[in-house]
């Protein structure tokens, strides 16, 4: 199958059908993350960074019976979050970083979740990604957090090209309608994550391949092509 090209950039008009389309069983999207308050979001948000949400949720439910609020988990200590959390890449500083930012909730912000970003960012282990995550899941704002499903969906489809994260943030947040921008947040990296995939995107069945600009489109035939010979097995 030939390579595909470097898609042009989508036309604005075909955004809102593609991302109606891509929502179509999915019309309200939530974070696959479990957490049941604004601090289990963030923790989870700040576990989940080069590490699966699925990984994260089989720790998280131990350590938030444990310590599910600011004050209880800055008692735990990093010692403590660690033995919770060593089935997690980099369980070690974010062990750190939990414990760090839940002492500075208790010092700065009386044990709540800020609903600003330069106070969440000033959080250990929080950056402008788990900011926009928390800024759009539990405040409602209209934010795009640009992790790797939709970086690449943002080039890939021509929806909002860009050679970095915040030049595919800033493009998403003026290119998507007002009204879809903070589902779309959900929409896009729900459907990086299951139909539009890195490797082998599935394009015959995604819902909005009609006005994404990707090229030559591959077939459910195509795919099963193997891409290897198999190995000898004398």
């Amino acid at each position: 199958m030939p390579t595909p090209r470097t898609p042009k950039p989508m036309k604005r008009a075909d955004i809102a059908p593609f991302l109606t389309a891509i929502s179509q069983n999915n019309p309200t999207p939530q974070t696959e993350l479990l957490y049941t308050t604004p601090f289990t979001l963030l923790v989870a948000v700040v576990l989940s960074a080069q590490t699966t949400d699925a990984a994260v949720n089989k720790a998280t439910p131990a350590l938030f019976a444990e310590a599910p609020d600011p004050a209880a988990m800055a008692a735990l200590g990093a010692t403590g979050i660690a033995r919770h959390i060593r089935s997690i890449g980099l369980w070690q500083a974010k062990a750190k970083n939990v414990a760090g930012l839940s002492h500075l909730l208790l010092e700065r912000h009386g044990g709540e979740v800020p609903d600003n970003r330069e106070a969440l960012e000033a959080l250990p282990g929080v950056g402008r990604k788990t900011a926009n995550v928390v800024l759009n899941e539990v405040f409602g704002q209209p934010t795009m957090a640009v992790d790797t499903h939709i970086f690449r969906l943002g080039n890939r489809t021509g929806l909002a090209p860009g050679a970095t994260v915040r030049a595919v943030e800033d493009a998403l947040i003026a290119r998507i309608p007002k009204p879809m921008l903070r589902p779309a947040h959900h929409w896009l990296i729900l459907h990086g994550r299951y139909i539009c995939k890195a490797r082998k995107p599935e394009c015959w069945r995604c819902p909005g391949a009609s006005w994404c600009r990707y090229q030559p489109k591959p077939t459910a035939a195509a795919a099963r092509i193997p891409t290897e010979l198999p190995k000898d097995p004398s």
